[in-house]
């Protein structure tokens, strides 16, 4: 997965769901392994923020997200819209976050 690529299959949304169904050791394997791969090469910390999201790790996820917003990583274009992202929508640092990133007000 690269940052051209990761919508290809969305690996991280795999990961998300695995966490959400309940299949945590598989989501903290993926989690190491996307873990392994950003010591190799670039890994937004959306994607991982998203894996966070799934498995309850709230301020571990915004902490996370704050990183993308450090690293301007594309992903957060999708932070309004982003399904996986719902449990954070109410979470005061999320709401910053949001309003850091100057989006317009959707009425």
């Amino acid at each position: 997965m690269n940052s051209h690529t990761w919508w290809q299959g969305r690996p991280t949304s795999r990961k998300h769901a695995y966490a959400r169904s309940g299949n945590r050791a598989e989501a903290e394997k993926l989690l190491a392994q996307l873990q392994a791969k950003s010591m190799n090469q670039y890994v937004s910390p959306y994607y991982f923020a998203i894996v966070c999201v799934g498995l309850g790790r709230t301020e571990e996820a915004l902490d996370w997200l704050e990183k993308a917003f450090g690293d301007r990583s594309n992903g957060l274009v999708f932070l309004k819209v982003e399904p996986e992202l719902d449990d954070l929508r109410s979470n005061s640092r999320f709401i910053a976050l949001q309003q850091k990133l100057e989006f317009p007000l959707v009425r």
